[in-house]
């Protein structure tokens, strides 16, 4: 069962809305009425038509062990520099009989694998796995992809339990196994990771996470908790590889200051979330408290969770979490923080005095993510009225619960409504979701997604809203800079309001978004402003720009 809140951000607490004279619309009323004036938005699932048929595996015939229970990632790539998003998709696999987990496993006449599904254009996508070379002999969670090399086409790096694969970009629709040659060795078990330039050399470095020792025999556990759990396992050091500008790594976990810290990483990002135009790095662990690793500027960086508010859930807890994500939902040109987790999830606002303040509880969005376990989750402008938007999806956290998924549309003044039920039959509809990845697949303006559903057929999310406002999508393409634009920051003005987004390679939950920043800009025909402030240090400025298209922005040589 939903429970339906409005959620005012930052702006009228709860108690507030309870005691307000009954001679005045209490604010949530007002709130409410305020979001009828705003275009519905609306999802339906498009597997089927789309052709993408997509069913995620964990390897045995019950779930059995926290391995399989992770679930897996996505990443929406334009691979073949064609300008429509193909999507990628990781999966599990029977293990070897030595290992395996669990004894019920049951092994298909074709093994599990992973996917890449090439966009066609025209709503319709084409499987090339055969043909990639991206169908990995090992038990895959997370995907991020970067043109680590700067060769104009974009990489692949997948992580899963006992392996690590660097795949380059042939150019060609092939991708080549070069994680020997580049010096990426990372053992373990690798979950999410984040491309960044840390150095703002011009190359992309590497951020591994790595989640726990699991151990594939351990069984010491109690029946209600179905398998041994996070905290059963020791937890494991992540890692940092800096790129050598030469298609080679050099690993600098412990040089970097990065080792010094254990934890059980689930989710990573990177972004500049201080305005000092150097990226940080922030972990999201399962159990254990979360980690800031903020950029020091020599190669180094210092861990600063507890003292920003980031490290710990509402109470002082270690929480189970999942997926973070940067975003600037105030329009106050600094990145605010989002993080599913296991219990209330957490809206953390930028305070913009290097640390953060969580507003979850007051705003009413713990309250109606309690009764979910929260995983992939994106912020967009769904229906492109110039204001941010959140979507998660659920799922049981040890059993194959299925929940349904939560959709909150901002209505402005930093407030938001959960408007889940408003979103169509695909939201409603209950599965167990993992890793969702977010992009507008059909390049129509509206910004889509997929959904992994643990153990089952996965969810072409497709924006299908009407009534939308004006956008604008902006792709990068550096020169000094990384090619990809990654760490990039762009800035948007319309009608004299400020809307800012920094390229990222890495978030939410074991995915990776649309390499192309888009924003949604209301009843607005043009963009009075778009500023590009470039890795580099460059600052890039144009005018007076056409709306409803897809701009390509290179960096000045």
């Amino acid at each position: 069962m939903r429970i339906g809140l409005v959620l005012l951000f930052g702006a009228v607490s709860m108690a507030a809305a309870q005691n307000a004279p009954p001679a005045k619309a209490p604010p949530l009323a007002q709130a409410a009425s305020q979001a009828t004036h705003h275009p519905s938005i609306r999802f339906e699932d498009a597997g089927d038509q789309a052709r993408v048929n997509f069913t995620h595996s964990f390897g045995s015939r019950q779930l059995g062990s926290l391995l399989e229970g992770t679930g897996a990632g996505c990443v929406w790539l334009d691979y073949n520099n064609s300008g429509l998003p193909s999507l990628y998709v990781v999966n599990g696999r029977p293990l070897d009989d030595s290992i395996h987990p669990y004894p019920l496993k049951e092994k298909p006449a074709t093994p599990p694998h992973n996917h890449l599904y090439r966009n066609d254009g025209n709503g319709r996508f084409t499987d090339v796995t055969e043909k990639s070379g991206l169908d990995p002999d090992m038990y895959s969670i997370a995907v991020t992809a970067a043109d680590y090399d700067n060769d104009g086409f974009v990489d692949l790096l997948v992580t899963g339990y006992g392996k690590t694969i660097l795949y380059r970009n042939d150019g060609n629709g092939h991708f080549t196994d070069v994680t020997a040659k580049a010096g990426i060795k990372v053992d373990g078990w690798a979950i999410s990771s984040t491309w960044l330039d840390y150095d703002k050399d011009g190359c992309v470095d590497l951020f591994v996470g790595r989640y726990v020792k699991f151990d594939p025999k351990y069984r010491a556990y109690y029946a209600a908790d179905n398998y041994p759990g996070p905290l059963d396992y020791e937890g494991e050091t992540n890692r940092l590889y800096h790129n050598n500008c030469d298609g080679t790594f050099t690993d600098v976990t412990a040089k970097s200051g990065i080792g010094a810290y254990v934890g059980r990483t689930m989710g990573v990002t990177a972004a500049d979330f201080d305005n000092d135009g150097w990226d940080d790095i922030y972990v999201a662990n399962d159990r254990t408290e979360n980690f800031l690793f903020h950029n020091k500027h020599d190669g180094t960086f210092e861990e600063i969770g507890n003292d920003t508010g980031t490290a710990f859930g509402q109470n002082g807890e270690s929480t189970s979490s999942m997926g973070p994500v940067f975003a600037d939902l105030e329009g106050r040109g600094v990145l605010d923080l989002w993080v599913t987790d296991g219990h209330y999830n957490r809206l953390l606002r930028n305070t913009q005095k290097l640390g953060f303040e969580d507003v979850g509880a007051e705003t009413g969005v713990s309250q109606t993510n309690a009764q979910y376990v929260s995983w992939g989750t994106g912020i967009y402008d769904f229906d492109n009225d110039g204001l941010q938007d959140i979507l998660i999806f659920h799922g049981g956290l040890i059993h194959l619960i299925p929940q349904e998924h939560t959709l909150f549309r901002g209505i402005g003044n930093g407030k938001f409504a959960d408007v889940s039920l408003e979103a169509g039959p695909v939201l409603s509809e209950r599965t167990t979701a993992r890793g969702a990845c977010f992009a507008d697949y059909d390049n129509d303006g509206k910004v889509d997604a997929f959904e992994v559903n643990l153990g089952a057929k996965g969810t072409l999310v497709h924006n299908v809203s009407t009534d939308t406002g004006h956008w604008i999508a902006i792709k990068l393409k550096g020169s000094k800079s990384n090619r990809d634009g990654i760490g990039a920051r762009v800035e948007v003005v319309v009608a004299g309001k400020r809307q800012t987004a920094e390229r990222v390679a890495g978030s939410g939950y074991l995915s990776q978004n649309d390499e192309r920043l888009h924003f949604g800009l209301g009843a607005a025909t043009k963009v009075d402003k778009l500023i590009v402030h470039w890795p580099s240090g460059r600052e890039q400025t144009l005018e007076q720009l056409a709306v409803d298209r897809i701009l390509t922005v290179e960096e000045p040589k």
